[in-house]
């Protein structure tokens, strides 16, 4: 606990993930919800790790992350206080219809039907891998995401980037 009462979570951004994926992709789901991943993207993977879980996105987009990557999740999460109404429901939120996917011998992941109605994806998808983990959205979603860009990225960039020259 902090000072002041409150939870501080201290985030290590500095540690080295296993995996750094990097990516967009298009692809598509089958009617049975099965997620095939491109090539590009399964070499990242490096064949390691072939299990992941599946969660709600922030902007009404799926995440994929590999086990090691949810676990270390978790355990940040599982730091939050449960007396809290507000943590609460960031945990509430954070697990809600988090899914245990494991990759096919046809390199395909089996999203549920809750987490694809969600994110309203049907057939056309977008895979946008970063960092450790893979955002999915449906492809019109993603176009509208990109469409609303802002156009002063620079200067944005410069206030979150700006004054941390020091911890690059």
């Amino acid at each position: 606990m902090g000072e002041s009462g409150k939870l501080v979570l201290h985030l290590n951004h500095k540690a080295k993930s296993l995996n750094q994926f990097t990516g967009e992709y298009e692809c598509r789901v089958d009617a049975k919800g099965r997620l095939r991943l491109p090539s590009a993207l399964i070499r990242q993977i490096g064949g390691v790790n072939l299990n992941f879980t599946v969660n709600r996105g922030f902007e009404q987009h799926l995440i994929m992350y590999p086990k090691e990557v949810w676990e270390r999740k978790t355990k940040e999460i599982n730091q939050l206080n449960i007396y809290s109404q507000q943590h609460r429901q960031v945990i509430r939120y954070f697990y809600r219809g988090a899914t245990e996917v494991q990759l096919d011998t046809a390199d395909r992941v089996l999203i549920p039907k809750s987490l694809l109605e969600y994110a309203e994806i049907s057939k056309e998808v977008m895979l946008f891998a970063y960092q450790d983990q893979i955002e999915i959205w449906s492809k019109e979603r993603y176009k509208i995401m990109l469409e609303q860009e802002p156009e002063d990225f620079s200067s944005i960039a410069d206030k979150v980037f700006g004054n941390n020259a020091a911890d690059v």
